[in-house]
């Protein structure tokens, strides 16, 4: 008997199965993204009939927790059927929003209000059961403010404006091979030009001694703050992150939650073994 619990994401799904229960006997598997929204329901049966079983062997799953971007209410039901057509003697099988997976790793059954940092943004405000309100984030065009394609597209802009100076974008085109005439191509011509964006948070963590790119960090998380965190009224709740952005950036984020009178909750890179520690009770 074992437990199958998924991390996904648009790029990539962690997998981990516990074989008989036990959090000690770990098998962890990594596959393609499986956001609803951009993946078939052929694609999702190809990678959990290809891509998954094989590596799980003749481990016998009793229980499946999918958590993912893009698993919206109305689609729940959706990925629940194709996950039971490759587990069909589960006994449980859901399926959820990676929001309230995050704030089950972050909060377990305690109140607190939630954030996804990463590639996107999004946040809640969390009783210990269900998640009670959401400001929506509303995507890296109209919103996801400190998230990592925002701060791309901030670094993006200022480079290109002169609000950093010509020093700095000389050192930007050497160190990451890119002109703006690629850039233009990436964001308005490619795909997923939002991961394109997310990616540039490489250089901009690699030169946070440059004042002007410092200061752009930290206005991206205070626009994040004011624009989503001040909405839900509860100064008496920690935050808790979750997401590449928040772990690789916390001194800063936590300089701009302390500033604007916020408790600074757990930080977490990844939310699979706090889910992992949740389903394990």
């Amino acid at each position: 008997m074992a437990i199958l619990i998924a991390d996904s994401g648009s790029t990539k799904t962690d997998w981990i199965c516990l074989a008989d229960g036990d959090d000690s006997k770990q098998i962890e598997v990594q596959t393609m993204g499986l956001n609803p929204f951009h993946v078939s329901d052929n694609e999702i049966r190809e990678v959990l009939a290809h891509d998954l079983l094989p590596q799980l062997g003749d481990v016998h799953v009793d229980a499946v927790y999918f958590y993912g971007s893009g698993v919206r209410p109305e689609v729940e039901a959706r990925i629940e059927g194709l996950l039971r057509e490759s587990f069909a003697d589960a006994r449980v099988v859901e399926a959820h929003s990676d929001l309230l997976g995050a704030c089950r790793a972050l909060c377990g059954d305690k109140a607190g209000i939630v954030c996804i940092l990463g590639t996107g943004a999004n946040s809640c405000m969390y009783d210990g059961k269900i998640i009670l309100h959401n400001t929506p984030a509303l995507g890296y065009i109209l919103g996801d403010e400190g998230s990592g394609a925002v701060m791309g597209k901030h670094l993006i802009h200022d480079l290109y404006t002169g609000v950093l100076p010509h020093s700095v974008r000389l050192m930007f085109e050497k160190e990451m091979g890119l002109e703006l005439p690629d850039i233009i191509n990436k964001v308005y011509r490619e795909p997923q030009a939002n991961r394109f964006l997310a990616s540039l948070s490489e250089f901009i963590h690699r030169h946070l001694d440059e004042e002007g790119i410092r200061q752009m960090v930290y206005s991206t998380f205070s626009d994040f703050v004011n624009y989503h965190i001040s909405r839900y009224g509860r100064h008496d709740l920690a935050l808790s992150f979750v997401g590449s952005i928040a772990y690789y950036y916390q001194e800063q984020l936590q300089l701009i939650v302390q500033m604007l009178d916020y408790q600074m909750g757990t930080i977490l890179k990844s939310p699979l073994q706090g889910l992992v520690a949740y389903h394990s009770k």
